[in-house]
């Protein structure tokens, strides 16, 4: 039985605007949920919950987990499929710190420049908040 179990798989995709990132069977899939990180097996109920910055990780059959950063998006999950709607997509792998660091110092100064503008100043906030997260997971 715990064999049969072993081999049980849900598919899942994650979408960007760009393309196609990762379609394949997983074993388990981990999102960073908007209220918490939630993890998806196969037969999971129905869910649809947005997706905060962070680390979307797919453990696949092989016994590989696969990385992949999102800046936000939606997940909607059934029984058969997870599927991640992300704003912005990279795998892990391919973070650079350096170049977030020096990302973040230019949205700091460009948070200065902007005193006095409320809704410019959030729109900066929110990528600060995704290159501080891109950090994190780069760690």
């Amino acid at each position: 039985m715990a064999e049969a179990l072993a081999h049980k798989t849900i598919q899942f995709e994650l979408v960007s605007s760009e393309c196609v990132l990762v379609s394949e069977p997983a074993v388990m899939v981990v999102v960073p949920g908007a209220a918490g990180e939630f993890g998806v097996l196969p037969d999971h109920a129905p869910l649809l919950s947005s997706i905060r910055p962070g680390v979307v990780a797919v453990y696949l059959p092989s016994g590989d987990v696969k990385k992949v950063f999102v800046a936000g998006g939606f997940a909607d999950v059934n029984g058969k499929l997870c599927s991640v709607l992300a704003e912005e997509a990279v795998l892990v792998s391919a973070l650079d710190r350096a170049e977030i660091q020096e990302n973040l110092k230019q949205l700091n100064e460009e948070l200065k420049s902007v005193q006095g503008d409320d809704l410019k100043a959030a729109h900066i906030q929110r990528h600060m908040a995704v290159a501080q997260a891109k950090l994190a997971a780069a760690a």
